[in-house]
């Protein structure tokens, strides 16, 4: 069964999101490297976002182009938004006492609130490509007759 058209230009929505936003985290590496450093958290969680964040991205957007592993991409996706989302939650309701942002400059020019609902549009998007996909899925087995 084929997925329809508009469910492709979603994921493709997501791909697009991951790549940008781990090409600009690596495109610019210092200005990422200070910006996670200056987070409210401990220098050695610091130390490892900042090698795993772009790689996890980059990764999770080709998984996202594989039709094999598509699903998984979706899960991981849906996993890193909803941590992002989570983390900037906390950031809204004024959890910790610094406020940097080490997005691309896209994102940057986002309040923070704003910043809130572009995941969350995203997370949405997300869970409505992988509940298709899941569909999809299930025409796909046999059924015994």
């Amino acid at each position: 069964m084929k997925r329809p058209l508009l469910i492709e230009f979603m994921n493709g929505l997501l791909i697009l999101l991951f790549i940008y936003s781990g090409s600009a985290k690596l495109m610019d590496f210092p200005a990422f490297q200070r910006a996670m450093h200056n987070q409210p958290f401990p220098g050695w969680f610091a130390a490892i976002l900042i090698y795993t964040l772009p790689a996890l991205e980059l990764g999770i957007a080709v998984l996202l182009m594989l039709n094999k592993w598509r699903k998984t991409g979706l899960y991981a996706f849906l996993t890193l938004m909803t941590l992002f989302t989570i983390y900037i939650a906390a950031i809204v309701f004024n959890f910790f006492p610094r406020l940097p942002c080490s997005c691309g400059e896209l994102i940057r020019s986002l309040t923070w609130n704003q910043h809130f609902w572009f995941n969350l549009a995203f997370i949405v998007v997300s869970a409505i490509v992988l509940r298709s996909e899941n569909d999809t899925a299930v025409h796909y087995k046999k059924v015994p007759v």
